[in-house]
């Protein structure tokens, strides 16, 4: 398992995404670049979902007779 941080590995899939946006970007580096990008994608779903889990456990275990709101997380996606 990897030791960045997610702040860290998310950072790089913006990266890859960038550079993947940029059609100057060879055909065999862009496959590299893909395949990682991948990865780092389904490790940081697992991350967010583990944490999710996390969230909805605390709020579970809220003191007796609060009855905290559960939602599920949604993802705020920037509309630029």
């Amino acid at each position: 398992m990897s030791k960045e941080t997610f702040e860290q590995a998310l950072a790089e899939l913006e990266t890859i995404v960038a550079k993947l946006e940029d059609d100057s970007v060879p055909l065999e580096e862009a496959l590299k670049l893909f395949e990682r990008g991948v990865r780092l994608s389904k490790r940081l779903k697992g991350q967010l979902a583990a944490v999710e889990r996390r969230v909805e456990q605390l709020l579970a275990e809220a003191e007796e007779g609060e009855e905290p709101p559960t939602a599920p997380f949604a993802v705020e996606q920037d509309s630029a």
